[in-house]
């Protein structure tokens, strides 16, 4: 049987808990961050964001069409960066103060021959070598307050509480030796709160500690609730989840206290790739090479040894068990969530209506221009954050995202619930009540259960297809556990794939045949299951033992947007972009801690 989205959102409020499944993006940028200025995103600014967030039509910033979401999103947060915001614009605009700076008298001319792509690819040497001598006139208060303070205006205007949040935030830009260390951080409060500081930039330091520091500092003082949330892990050079503080000394528990208090939340798939996991750190993992990106910001160098690890979320989940068996605390017990960090102001994560990441990818011939080491169809169209929030206001969802209540998926909305606890039945789940028992009994994902005296962790799972998406392949539970060496260990096991559905003798599933037609672009939408409910015990655990389980969801392969491209273009699709993807939803994990 086939249950909607909206139906889980009926049975959660009927719970004493009363949480609501809300679908937004904490990553967006628009025509006020100087890299989106600089390749042709001239028009689309915050408030155009916003519309396009609830659903209304807009003109695309370079080809000029009119743009539409197919279903409007229920939050979002603009996070232009926090380093020389709106800085083009106003010397495009003639801003006298702006002009009068070392940048404006460089990058002014160069934007007028055409050189925009050379200025940004300047910034980004700069930022990569820390020489902030070209920038740091645009540091000062006169500069930075106006437009942050629009941009704290403008989400003041389009906040509706109860039906759609407009969360104020920014993107700390951090490129240390051309390390991705960038965090979008964002806040529950309001313009007035936001009046009170200005955000901390990469400018002010690219060590990610002094920005939790900076946060530990300014929390009390404006009385609102922040979130800091790292991204694009895979372009890290593996110091996303390094197993050292920033300096390269030993990890301590107070680092660890410090960064678990901030970044409660990583973003694991966007446009520039899935950082869930890699086939070389999961080399048993059939699923582990889904939109894998290594290009650096700017076609910089990589580095040769790079600890992978560091790289992806399951490599993070698996060095916090690792630091928590020696330290007692985790630095890296993170939640999960998909976000898109297009460059348009057009929140896209649909494969049939994706818009490119900067505004130069967004027709299907520019698409296959390479810049910068990279094509448009290199670029994924992921993702979104799915939140069980008490209510849709800002103070809900950062609530929310505290607490890890949160999931990610790479573009469709896969209902998804997680509970885990240590006596849940079958009856429990079959239950029209299950989600009152499951947290009632147990904690849903995000959460944490204490092992001491208890027998064997049980996970009650419920995941619902997206009706305009593919239909669910299977659901999977990945484990990470401290084996007897003291070394973390991963594990997958295939729970539910649909009745009837044949199994390899490793016990995983066999898999579903494609239906994409390649000539169309279309698939069989009767394929794959409508729901998918399991109760999973855990058979291998041993007492006592340090664990973290999260679930994935398969979808059946569906047309991926370079497919939809090659059609329009009737073309065929080169052999390196897949002509087909199988979309998936990641739940934040449940941790055991002895």
């Amino acid at each position: 049987m086939c249950f909607s989205v909206s139906q889980v959102l009926a049975e959660s409020s009927q719970n004493e808990h009363s949480t609501r499944l809300l679908w937004g993006d904490t990553h967006l940028h628009t025509s006020y961050s100087f890299d989106a200025y600089l390749f042709q995103n001239r028009t689309t600014d915050p408030d155009t964001a916003y519309r396009y967030a609830k659903g209304l039509p807009v003109v695309h910033p370079f080809h000029k069409s009119r743009v539409q979401r197919n279903r409007p999103l229920d939050f979002l947060v603009v996070s232009d960066h926090a380093e020389l915001t709106a800085i083009p614009m106003r010397l495009a605009a003639g801003d006298v103060d702006v002009l009068a700076t070392e940048f404006g008298r460089y990058a002014l001319p160069m934007m007028q021959q055409g050189k925009s792509a050379e200025v940004f690819s300047r910034l980004v040497s700069s930022a990569a070598t820390g020489d902030d001598s070209m920038v740091d006139e645009l540091q000062s208060e006169a500069i930075r307050r106006s437009p942050w303070s629009t941009t704290a205006a403008i989400a003041d205007q389009h906040n509706q509480p109860g039906v759609f949040t407009a969360l104020i935030g920014w993107e700390w830009s951090a490129l240390p030796n051309g390390a991705n260390l960038h965090r979008v951080v964002f806040m529950d409060g309001d313009q007035n709160t936001a009046s009170q500081f200005l955000p901390f930039s990469s400018i002010d330091s690219v060590n990610p500690e002094d920005l939790w520091t900076w946060l530990d500092q300014i929390q009390p003082s404006v009385g609102a609730e922040f979130v800091s949330i790292p991204h694009n892990m895979n372009l890290s050079k593996g110091r996303t989840f390094e197993m050292s503080m920033f300096d390269g000394s030993p990890i301590t528990a107070e680092y660890a206290r410090l960064r678990s208090r901030w970044e409660t939340v990583a973003e694991v798939t966007q446009t520039k790739g899935d950082s869930e996991t890699h086939p070389l750190l999961s080399p048993n993992d059939e699923f582990a090479d889904f939109e894998t990106y290594e290009v650096l910001i700017g076609g910089l160098d990589s580095d040769a040894n790079i600890d992978l690890s560091g790289n992806y979320a399951r490599g993070g989940l698996l060095n916090g068990l690792e630091v928590a068996h020696q330290l007692d605390v985790n630095p890296f017990a993170f939640g999960m969530i998909g976000a898109t960090d297009s460059h348009t102001a057009l929140s896209s994560s649909e494969e049939n209506n994706f818009h490119g990441k900067q505004a130069t990818d967004s027709t299907p011939e520019r698409k296959l221009i390479p810049r910068n080491g990279r094509r448009g169809w290199d670029m994924s169209a992921s993702g979104i954050a799915a939140v069980w929030a008490k209510d849709n206001t800002r103070e809900a969802i950062v609530a929310a995202f505290k607490s890890k209540e949160v999931y990610a998926t790479t573009g469709s909305r896969i209902g998804l619930r997680v509970f885990a606890g240590w006596d849940f039945t079958e009856d429990d789940l079959a239950s029209v009540d299950y989600v009152a028992r499951g947290y009632a009994r147990g904690v849903p994902m995000g959460g944490s259960l204490s092992s001491e005296g208890r027998g064997t962790p049980v996970l009650m799972i419920d995941a619902q297809r997206d009706p305009e998406s593919g239909g669910l392949d299977r659901i999977q539970v990945v484990k990470g556990f401290i084996n007897e060496q003291g070394e973390a260990e991963e594990r997958i096991y295939d729970i539910d794939g649909g009745s009837l559905r044949a199994r390899h003798a490793d016990g995983s599933f066999e898999s579903l045949p494609s239906t994409v037609d390649t000539s169309t672009a279309t698939y069989d939408r009767t394929q794959g299951s409508g729901q998918l409910k399991a109760l999973w015990i855990d058979q291998d655990y041993v007492p006592g033992q340090r664990a973290f389980y999260y679930v994935r969801v398969l979808e059946v392969p569906t047309p991926r947007h370079s497919l939809y491209d090659a059609v329009a273009l009737q073309i065929e699709s080169p052999d390196e972009y897949p002509e087909s993807i199988q979309e998936r939803a990641y739940s934040s994990p449940i941790w055991v801690t002895p």
